[in-house]
């Protein structure tokens, strides 16, 4: 397979116009000159916590407590020769930090800080809240989580303690103060990790319980009728005569009202960003020149990710090879989906600007399914994808294998022996030099920042779905990665956005199967098409209000206004016997959702079904508003083929040039560089355009190879 990559087209992405006119353009047209205008509006942002020339950081997690202190030094010293540049300390020190209540032990903390200094290491501090120490469990078990089935979680593993309990928060803090006024003016700290890979918990303890009564209170104005109407109580009899009569819903009761169910998701979110919040606020009363953070998991539905306003930007865990195999070809679980980190980078940059990765593998764990070698290259091949997306630093979890407890097959940079380099270890080296001698290269971010094309993304609607999918077959996130995977085939950088963010910044928005919506939203969709902004929405779109309920109205016609259509009604299909839809002379299966649909007369059709009852109905149709344009997708096909198809024929129409990269080859630009990932079980050729200057690996990329060059 080839690519061609036009001078010309290389000179656009250099001028940043090229990112601009979506993120997605590539080879065969110009940007229009309404695009080239809002490049040069773009207003380049640098973060305040990290140096642009650095390009990126790289660092190791190291437990100072689970080795001979005899040790340190000698694992510094290497740590600092393999070039890492920080280290991260206390994640799960709570027990070291705390031995006896109110007692506290930060010698041999300082120790470590000291001795990570001496080579040239900075210290990301840790808060340990993950991990409680045993005399807290013993003595107070009420902190303990209760799970829906009245399990109580028990010390010995993580993560077993109730973010709403306030006796818990309340210990924490005291711990948590003590720790930032001990180091929040250390120089040699650069910045906080809260917690471990905090999740949002659905704690069933009494004190939970009175949370969300609390919650619902300030919600509904202390009015019961306000909230009756809200969950719909007349249904089956489900009235509340008062805030005290309500209990946590019991989630895995099949009928189990949803609207609660919905409520209640929203108050467990907010259980764990306020932990994290006040965690953050905390911490910030002593640390004047250190920032703060989490590391998420990139769980997109539990709805607490970038929900803590105080945190000054996001951070994520990413391992790719535990033996799921949704790699390419025979050996593609040895190098991992190809969209896996990609997915996290465009999720969490918009967020805030700035992202890092806290975790990224460096080789076997010793958690998943199945726990295979990583190809040769693939550990290198994530850290470059990581960093593709713009994030400021990589960290790595671990520096030693660990020689007892639960991760005692998990890699890490050295093995059992505290000295031996693991393979992963070796990548990772070559990996910082690399970046290192990228730092002579590199220019500003404006072809990052420029990046324009964005998918509306909001968790509610996935809560809302999949509790009422109507379809076994249906799956939320497949249907979004439809849209997400042709966009990257594009070349595209793509942003995953809030409602909060400002579309006209994006020529193109998609937001998929956006079920969840009221007047407002719709309002702001029709302005931002009218003043010359294309919108793409899907089936299932906008057919309930924010309360999960359907209006007094026909379906969709909520977006009436928009899109011109009134639906007829939707149908679903068997899966042994899917249906199929028209466009162009093509045919494509689906069978999950599929809306018949009436458009009106200024429309155009786009796609139609064929072997139903309703053969020949309208399923994509397209319209112009004022200065944009509205294309409604009503269907959800098998492969997402036709949403490709959708997508190539919008550009065309919009004149917005378009890459065809096969599934397993991204490609990314920021500081003036060009970096192509080959996930795919095969060789990838990409023809260097005159001008260019490859910088690291060749034109003939293998399976897990990397090829960087200069597009200045």
């Amino acid at each position: 397979m080839k690519y061609m990559v036009k001078s010309k087209i290389l000179a656009t992405f250099c001028a940043g116009l090229l990112t601009v006119s979506t993120g997605i353009q590539a080879a065969e047209r110009l940007a229009t000159g309404t695009q080239q205008k809002q490049a040069q509006k773009t207003v380049i942002e640098t973060s305040p916590w990290f140096d642009d020339k650095d390009l990126t950081l790289t660092g190791v997690y190291y437990y100072p407590e689970h080795w001979d202190e005899s040790q340190w030094e000698r694992d510094f010293k290497k740590m600092h020769e393999l070039g890492f540049e920080f280290t991260h300390f206390a994640e799960f020190a709570w027990a070291q930090l705390e031995p006896e209540e109110g007692r506290y032990d930060f010698a041999w903390l300082d120790r470590a800080v000291a001795l990570a200094a001496k080579y040239d290491l900075k210290v990301i501090m840790c808060t340990s809240t993950a991990t409680p120490p045993v005399w807290m469990s013993r003595k107070y078990p009420e902190i303990l989580l209760k799970n829906e089935d009245g399990t109580i979680l028990d010390h010995g593993a993580r993560q077993h303690a109730s973010f709403a309990s306030p006796l818990y928060r309340e210990l924490s803090y005291k711990m948590i103060e003590k720790l930032a006024q001990h180091y929040g003016n250390d120089s040699r700290i650069i910045g906080w990790q809260l917690d471990n890979e905090p999740a949002v918990q659905f704690d069933y303890n009494l004190k939970a319980e009175l949370a969300f009564r609390d919650f619902l209170r300030a919600k509904y104005n202390n009015d019961i009728q306000l909230l009756n109407n809200a969950w719909g109580t007349a249904f089956w009899s489900e009235a509340y005569s008062s805030f005290d009569e309500i209990t946590l819903p019991k989630r895995v009761q099949m009928f189990m009202n949803h609207h609660q169910i919905l409520d209640y998701r929203r108050f467990a979110a907010s259980q764990t960003n306020d932990f994290l919040n006040e965690q953050c606020l905390l911490i910030k009363k002593y640390a004047k020149n250190q920032w703060v953070t989490t590391n998420y998991i990139p769980n997109y539905d539990e709805g607490h990710i970038g929900g803590s306003p105080s945190l000054d930007f996001q951070s994520y865990t990413r391992y790719m090879v535990y033996g799921d195999n949704e790699g390419i070809g025979r050996r593609g679980y040895r190098v991992g989906n190809p969209l896996r980190i990609a997915w996290a980078n465009d999720f969490f940059r918009p967020i805030q600007g700035t992202y890092g990765v806290m975790e990224l593998q460096p080789g076997q764990v010793n958690w998943g399914s199945i726990n295979p070698q990583p190809l040769p290259g693939a550990v290198r091949l994530w850290m470059w994808s990581v960093f593709a997306g713009g994030s400021d630093f990589i960290c790595t979890y671990r520096y030693r294998q660990p020689l007892y407890g639960t991760e005692q097959y998990h890699y890490g940079i050295v093995g059992t022996d505290g000295v031996t380099v693991t393979p992963g270890g070796r990548e990772y080296e070559t990996f910082i030099k690399e970046i290192r001698e990228l730092r002579k290269h590199s220019s500003s971010r404006a072809d990052y920042l420029a990046r324009r094309t964005a998918i509306l993304f909001n968790h509610e609607n996935s809560w809302s779905i999949e509790r009422q999918k109507q379809n076994r077959t249906w799956d939320t996130f497949a249907h979004i990665e439809k849209y997400y995977r042709t966009l990257k085939s594009f070349g595209a950088p793509v942003d995953f956005i809030s409602e909060a963010k400002n579309l006209s910044d994006y020529p193109v928005v998609i937001a998929p199967t956006y079920q969840l919506a009221d007047k407002e939203l719709v309002d702001k969709w029709i302005t931002y098409v009218k003043n010359g902004g294309n919108l793409i929405l899907t089936c299932r779109t906008a057919q309930k209000d924010r309360y999960g309920r359907l209006p007094e109205a026909p379906f969709g016609s909520m977006i009436t206004p928009l899109t011109g259509n009134e639906m007829n009604f939707y149908d679903l299909l068997l899966p042994e016997n899917p249906g199929t839809v028209v466009m162009d002379g093509k045919e494509y299966i689906w069978n999950t959702w599929g809306e018949i649909l009436n458009p009106p007369a200024d429309a155009q059709v786009w796609a139609t079904y064929k072997n139903e009852f309703y053969e020949g109905s309208p399923a994509v149709t397209f319209r112009k508003l004022g200065k944009g344009t509205i294309t409604y997708v009503g269907v959800d096909s098998h492969n997402g083929a036709l949403e490709k198809d959708i997508l190539k024929k919008l550009y065309v129409q919009l004149n917005i040039p378009v890459m065809d990269l096969p599934y397993g080859v991204t490609m990314e630009y920021r500081n003036g560089l060009g970096i192509v990932l080959n996930y795919s079980d095969q060789p990838y050729t990409f023809n260097l355009s005159k001008g260019a200057k490859a910088l690291i690996g060749t034109t003939e990329i293998p399976t897990a190879g990397v090829f960087v060059f200069s597009v200045k």
